[in-house]
């Protein structure tokens, strides 16, 4: 088996938030667990996260910042962090994707990308 020494894996659970949205006013609270896996060789540092939110209306949004949930956390190879955060849309259908910015522990930098996944409310797609 050949495994890179840069092999981070992110998966991805959502989860609609009816008690905090407004459909009236158009607006959708969506939740999103994230499991990040350091599958690689060496011991990563996740440093920065980008995001690009994409609502039904063709809206997007762009979200950079240090790290996730205010933690940089660092995983050495075998490892996983995994952590819940949210988003709101304007629309009950959206997907979101990006990536994170990591550093190795040989101090080279790196991005794990984050695959498209979907935000939506129950039976809005039947």
């Amino acid at each position: 088996m050949n495994t890179s020494k840069h092999d981070v894996r992110v998966a991805v659970e959502t989860a609609y938030l009816p008690d905090q949205s407004r459909p009236e006013s158009n607006r959708y609270v969506f939740a999103y667990t994230i499991t990040i896996s350091n599958e690689g060789t060496v011991g990563a540092r996740l440093l920065n996260r980008h995001w690009i939110i994409t609502d039904a209306n063709g809206q997007t949004q762009e979200v950079r910042g240090e790290g996730v949930v205010g933690q940089q956390p660092h995983l050495a190879p075998g490892e996983s962090y995994r952590y819940t955060s949210g988003t709101a849309l304007e629309t009950p259908v959206g997907a979101m994707e990006g990536e994170y910015e990591m550093v190795d522990d040989e101090g080279h930098r790196f991005l794990a990308p984050i695959a498209p996944f979907s935000l939506q409310t129950p039976h809005s797609i039947n």
